[in-house]
């Protein structure tokens, strides 16, 4: 499971979808088919989530990697480039965009 912790040398990437009512569904079943049969098996792979807000407009994808190369790597495969084309026939359009967690809160 996706852990947020300040320091913890894991790559953090969020991706965030552009879609519409009709097409939020299917492009789901589609990232969900993609982390079931690939990414989740791809080295580096460390743990993900989808958000869908109310209105279902935005899909938000938060994953971690071990490292930035490891992200990369997979996402540079033919495989991803594939599922990547079929992606954006579903939304307006999406960008992963890497970051590194610099503070964290919540309850104990």
């Amino acid at each position: 499971m996706p852990r947020i912790s300040q320091g913890g040398g894991h790559q953090t990437v969020i991706t965030t979808f552009e879609t519409s009512p009709g097409s939020c569904q299917d492009l789901l079943e589609a990232l969900t088919e993609a982390y079931d049969a690939f990414i989740s098996k791809q080295p580096g792979f460390i743990a993900a989530g989808l958000h869908v807000n109310d209105a279902q407009t935005r899909i938000a994808n938060y994953s971690q990697w071990s490292t930035r190369e490891d992200f990369q790597a997979m996402l540079r495969s033919d495989e991803m480039r594939r599922r990547n084309r079929g992606f954006n026939t579903l939304c307006k359009g999406f960008e992963p965009v890497m970051y590194e967690v610099s503070a964290t809160f919540g309850a104990d």
